[in-house]
């Protein structure tokens, strides 16, 4: 193996670590941050890098479940009511991808995170939770639907839309609202992932590299969720979705004009 080749292997390793390590923190795949890299820093193509990173994202996300699923326990009807809304949805959406101006998409999407954002990391006298109760939780499948047609319209995003979702307008804690979104996201990926294999868009090399990377820190991320305070988790994460959002916004066009 050349000097260039174990440079790629330790970047891929490092990269897989600690999107793995946050992916557990947030209850994401971490897929926002991986397609890029993979498109202009190992020219694949968009679809090919998509489909690499879901080799990435299933293990992580079927980790990160399984662990919070450990500490918070979510009633099985309620995880199996939102994971099959969002499998069907993704499934649903993911043939509208190809005629919708996907550009126009992820500016929306951008704009959209960057409000959650907002939300998120007001102070508190400013976001004070209401008296009120939170909508009645048999309508949680409805951020299913809405975190499924992110999956299958952009790739990303099914986690950070259905958190922020699931604590505010259901009053759910913050932990709880990332593993009911990471029972949405991980069958969903499954399925995906079986999809481009199908359609041989998958380096299952580099997507082997950016797994092996990851499997070993996503346990330290959920960990770390559960040691943080619930205000202090919910700010991480809130500023987490806002850099998301300023990338989408952002980040693909200047990192295209570097790639040439």
């Amino acid at each position: 193996m050349s000097p260039v080749e174990l440079l790629q292997l330790a970047g891929l390793l490092l990269l897989g670590a600690g999107l793995g390590f946050t992916g557990g923190m947030f209850g994401i795949g971490g897929g926002i941050v991986a397609i890029p890299i993979l498109t202009l820093g190992f020219g694949l193509d968009q679809a090919t890098a998509q489909g690499t990173a879901l080799v990435m994202m299933v293990p992580n996300l079927l980790i990160a479940w399984w662990r919070y699923a450990r500490h918070n326990p979510v009633p099985l009807y309620q995880a199996a009511g939102v994971a099959l809304a969002g499998t069907f949805t993704t499934w649903a959406t993911a043939h509208l991808a190809d005629s919708i101006d996907q550009s126009l998409l992820r500016s929306l999407f951008a704009v959209f995170l960057l409000f959650v954002a907002w939300q998120m990391t007001r102070p508190p006298a400013a976001a004070a939770i209401e008296a009120r109760p939170g909508f009645d939780r048999r309508f949680l499948p409805l951020v299913g639907v809405v975190g499924g047609a992110s999956m299958g319209l952009l790739g990303i995003g099914g986690g950070l839309t259905a958190t922020p979702l699931f604590s505010r307008l259901f009053r759910l804690d913050q932990r709880v609202a990332q593993a009911l979104a990471l029972a949405l996201v991980a069958p969903s990926s499954v399925i995906a992932l079986g999809t481009y294999a199908g359609h041989d868009r998958v380096d299952w090399t580099i997507g082997a590299c950016l797994a092996a990377g990851g499997v070993g820190t996503v346990a330290a991320g959920v960990d770390l969720a559960h040691r943080l305070p619930e205000r202090e988790l919910r700010a991480w994460f809130g500023i987490m979705v806002g850099l998301t959002g300023l990338w989408l916004l952002g980040g693909h066009w200047v990192l295209a004009r570097l790639g040439g």
